[in-house]
C-alpha cells in the first residue's frame, strides 16, 4: 500500500498494522554518520559514549487500558514502565545509565497515586543503578500515559543487534513463556545480568527481548537477519497452565530470544545451568536459509493497531 497515492490520508493505522506503520514513518528519516543502528532494533545505537563504547538510546511508554488496568497498584505500574524500558537494553547487552520520566495524567488523579507510581519506578531504577534525572508532566482528559526515555552504553565488541543471525544458528529463549495476563507482566525482571553474561562468554549473532510475544518477535528477528526459522513448538518452555498457543502469542514475556552458532549450543547449556540454576534456558529451534516463507498461521503475538 502506497501511502502517498491512497485516499489522501484516509487510511487508518489499523489497516496498516504496527510494522507497516512504523516502516512508513521511518522511510523519510535521513541517514546520519553517527548512527550505527537506528529504527528497527531494540535501542538506537550511536557514537558518542567514549573510547571503546557506544551510546544506547531508548524510549518506551505504558498506556492505561492498553498496558495496565485502571485498578492496578501504582507501584506495579511504575515497576513495569521502567522494567520494560530497561529490557530493551538487555536485548542489546547494554548497561542502562540515566532515565527521564514523562507523566501524562488527568488532573483529578490523586497526588498519592503519582508518588506511589514513582516508588515503583525508583525500585527498578535503583536495582539496576539507573539514575532518574528529570522529565516532564502534563494533564490530559484521557488515560494515564507514562513515557520513559533512557540512555546507556555497551562495549563496541559486545553489542548485539537483531540483524546478525545466520542460517543454522540455534535459537534459545530464557525463562518461560505465556501467562502475562496473570500479572506476570507487572513483576518481571529485565534480563540485563543474563545478557551481559552471555556476551562475555559467547558470541551471539542476534538477540531481542520478547515484548510482543514469540509469534510476533521471532519473525521480526528472522526478517532482520534475512533468514527463516523452524521451531519445535512442543519444546517451548511454558508458564504453568499455559497452552502452546499462549506461549507463542500472549506477549509481554520480556525474556531474551537469541541466536548463536550451533557449535556453541551444548557448551552454553552446561555453563548456563551452573550460572543461572533457577532460570530455564531452552533451545527452541534454528534459523533456516529460506527467508521467503510466511510465519505459521499460529504465529501472531500482540500487535498494536491490529
Amino acid at each position: 500500500m502506497n501511502l502517498r497515492e491512497s485516499a489522501k490520508g484516509r487510511i487508518r493505522c489499523g489497516e496498516l498494522g504496527e510494522d507497516r506503520l512504523i516502516s512508513a514513518l521511518v522511510a523519510s528519516l535521513k541517514a546520519h554518520p553517527g548512527v550505527i543502528a537506528g529504527p528497527g532494533d531494540d535501542c538506537a545505537v550511536v557514537d558518542g559514549a567514549g573510547a571503546g563504547e557506544l551510546l544506547l538510546l531508548k524510549t518506551d511508554c505504558v498506556v492505561e487500558g492498553v498496558h495496565f488496568l485502571p485498578n492496578e497498584k501504582p507501584t506495579a505500574i511504575g515497576w513495569k514502565a521502567m522494567a520494560r524500558t530497561l529490557s530493551d537494553f538487555a536485548a542489546m547487552s547494554g548497561r542502562p545509565r540515566y532515565a527521564l520520566i514523562t507523566l501524562v495524567a488527568p488532573r483529578e488523579r490523586e497526588a498519592r497515586w503519582t508518588l506511589e507510581l514513582y516508588r515503583g519506578l525508583r525500585s527498578v531504577a535503583d536495582r539496576f543503578s539507573v539514575a532518574i534525572v528529570g522529565g516532564e508532566t502534563s494533564s490530559t482528559a484521557g488515560p494515564v500515559v507514562i513515557s520513559i526515555s533512557a540512555t546507556g552504553t555497551v562495549e563496541k565488541e559486545r553489542w548485539v543487534s537483531r540483524a546478525g543471525g545466520e542460517a543454522g544458528d540455534a535459537l534459545f529463549v530464557t525463562g518461560k513463556l505465556g501467562g502475562s495476563i496473570r500479572r506476570k507482566h507487572l513483576n518481571f525482571l529485565p534480563r540485563i545480568e543474563e545478557s551481559r553474561w552471555l556476551t562475555k562468554h559467547f558470541r551471539l549473532h542476534a538477540m531481542m527481548d520478547l515484548s510482543d510475544g514469540l509469534g510476533a518477535d521471532l519473525p521480526r528477528l528472522a526478517q532482520a537477519s534475512g533468514v527463516g526459522f523452524e521451531i519445535d513448538e512442543r519444546a517451548l518452555p511454558r508458564t504453568r497452565g499455559c497452552s502452546i498457543a499462549q506461549a507463542i502469542n500472549d506477549g509481554e514475556d520480556y525474556e531474551l530470544l537469541f541466536a548463536l552458532s550451533p557449535n556453541d549450543a551444548a557448551k552454553l547449556a552446561v555453563q548456563w545451568r551452573k550460572k543461572f540454576p533457577q532460570l530455564p534456558l531452552t533451545r527452541i529451534g534454528h534459523f533456516t536459509a529460506s527467508s521467503e516463507s510466511a510465519p505459521p498461521p499460529s504465529f501472531h503475538g500482540f500487535l498494536h493497531f491490529s
